[in-house]
């Protein structure tokens, strides 16, 4: 049975000065986002656990109102957080 040796893309491998070898481990970028990209657009849940509040507060105030104008107002309210 024949064994054969992986190559690294290009990189040798470093020892240390008693002969020992080092790990090598690869960095990785992270894609970066901006504070205001993330909070102008709200996930659908956020949305609907928002309209949900808006929902008990407005009836627990006795005002009239719709499903829409609940959805609406979570949608203006998170986006400006």
């Amino acid at each position: 049975m024949m064994t054969t040796k992986a190559k690294t893309a290009g990189k040798t491998k470093k020892t240390t000065s008693t002969g020992e070898k080092t790990k090598t481990t690869k960095v990785t970028a992270r894609k970066k986002t901006s504070a205001a990209s993330t909070r102008s657009t709200p996930t659908e849940e956020d949305i609907r656990q928002k309209a949900y509040e808006i929902y008990h507060q407005r009836l627990a105030r006795g005002e009239s109102g719709s499903d829409m104008d609940d959805w609406k107002k979570a949608v203006e309210l998170l986006k400006d957080k």
